[in-house]
């Protein structure tokens, strides 16, 4: 039963990790504004997916004995970083509707 979720979980965060990658730079690019709490909470979820695809990794090539407890942590990262991203696209919203 080990390691059924962590290729899932691998897949997903390294595609949303691209995808804070491309909104970072474009912040940057367009310099919508100098610093802002968009920056700060994309850098956090890039954080949580980078380390969730680590773990996940790690789970997969079965390094680490305990791999059950490193998907978990890579699960929890995963949630946090969606909610972090979600989190973002309101802030994003908000600043498009004000």
């Amino acid at each position: 039963m080990r390691n059924d979720k962590s290729p899932h979980i691998l897949n997903a965060a390294s595609n949303l990790l691209g995808l804070c990658f491309v909104v970072l730079t474009s912040l940057k690019f367009l310099k919508l504004s100098e610093r802002t709490y968009i920056d700060e909470t994309v850098t956090v979820a890039l954080v949580f997916f980078m380390l969730s695809c680590i773990l996940s990794f790690l789970s997969i090539r079965g390094n680490i004995k305990q791999g059950g407890r490193t998907e978990a942590v890579a699960d929890y990262l995963f949630l946090g970083g969606m909610i972090v991203l979600f989190i973002t696209a309101m802030l994003i919203i908000f600043k498009i509707m004000v």
